[in-house]
Formats: structure tokens, sequence, C-alpha cells
């Protein structure tokens, strides 16, 4: 007798959902050569940066990006260059085969201009990033990665339970702002996908 077996998998068995969270200025975008407002010269990433998504992606991992927009909350960026800004990011992006789960940029703050005068859960520090993807896509945060020059994502990333990297591009985690403990640490981002994918897995 042949019998039908659904191909899903058992519950249970599943794959964990694992999410890499990249901070974008200073760790996927080039923050001494790139610049928000009038004036500003193209858009530059991180050498290999965006190769090293691709591969992340392709190994099962959700990508998000993270991160504080000042300049937008402040009113020194306005809207208009703001999005296209943006519009110029995920094109890039796409052309490299990245896709972005969820774009958590955060252009609210308690003492910001305008419309974006307002606390916000997803204002670095705060954790709400994090807890939004596990709640929109059940990300394991503990199986999940934030990977950062700041330590502002990275105490956000330690305080939800995550396993967390810096960088030594941009800030290279000098900012002092916070402490935070990575667990690794890594020359760019590039160089921390590698260590994620590569024969030393295992241990992370």
């Amino acid at each position: 007798m042949r019998r039908n077996f659904n191909s899903r998998p058992l519950a249970g068995t599943e794959a964990p959902i694992r999410g890499l969270f990249v901070d974008r200025w200073g760790t996927l975008i080039d923050s001494e050569r790139t610049c928000l407002g009038p004036n500003c010269g193209p858009l530059r990433f991180i050498p290999k940066a965006l190769d090293a998504l691709f591969r992340a992606q392709q190994s099962g991992w959700l990508i998000y990006l993270i991160g504080n927009e000042s300049g937008v909350a402040e009113g020194l960026v306005s809207e208009e260059q703001w999005l296209e800004h943006e519009r110029d990011l995920l094109a890039q992006l796409a052309a490299h085969g990245v896709q972005i789960t969820r774009n958590y940029a955060c252009k609210d703050r308690p003492a910001g201009s305008g419309q974006h005068r307002r606390p916000s859960v997803f204002l670095l520090p705060d954790t709400g990033v994090f807890y939004h993807a596990l709640q929109s896509e059940c990300v394991v945060l503990e199986r999940s990665w934030v990977v950062g020059d700041g330590t502002l994502e990275l105490a956000a990333g330690e305080r939800a339970g995550m396993r967390v990297a810096g960088v030594r591009t941009g800030r290279a985690m000098g900012d002092g702002e916070l402490h935070a403990d990575p667990q690794l640490v890594a020359e760019d981002l590039a160089d921390f996908v590698g260590a994620l994918l590569g024969p030393r897995v295992g241990a992370f």
C-alpha cells in the first residue's frame, strides 16, 4: 500500500527562524563617505557588505535593518531627502539579491522635531524591534544576531537575550554611550558573516 506523506516537517521539528539584525550606518552603509541631506554624494556601502548579506540570506537568515535616524528626527533631513535615500538603499539591496524582511529605521524620538517628536519602542536601545520581529515572523531571538558598530544596538540586543557582534568599521564600538560585551568582534560585516557561516558556526 502506498502512503502519502506530507512534505512539511512534523510540528516541533522545524528549523528555528533566525534573524540577522544589521545596523545601518557604519555597519552596512559607509558613514564616512555617505551622508543624508543636501549636497550629499551617492550612497556607499562598507566593502563586501552587500555580498555578505546575500550569503547570509541564502543560508536561511532573515535580514533586518535597524538604526536610529537622528537627522530625520531632529528635522535636519527632510522627508523628501529621506524617502530618496530609502529608495536608493532598497533598490541597491534588491539589485544584489538581498531581500529585507523589515526595515526598522527609527525616525522618532521624544526630543525630536515636528511629527517626529514622539516616543517610539523602536528607538534603540529599546528592544521593540526585536520583539516586533518575534511576533511578526516568529524569530527565535536567542538564536538570532545583532551586528553593529555602536553600543546602542549591541546593548539592545543583549537586553533582548540575543547574540551580539561588534564590527571595527564606523564607530568601532567606541561611542561610549552604553556598555556592551559582544560574543564576537569582527573586522567588518563580511568578516562577521564569514564566521557565522564558516566551520565555527556551531560555536555561535
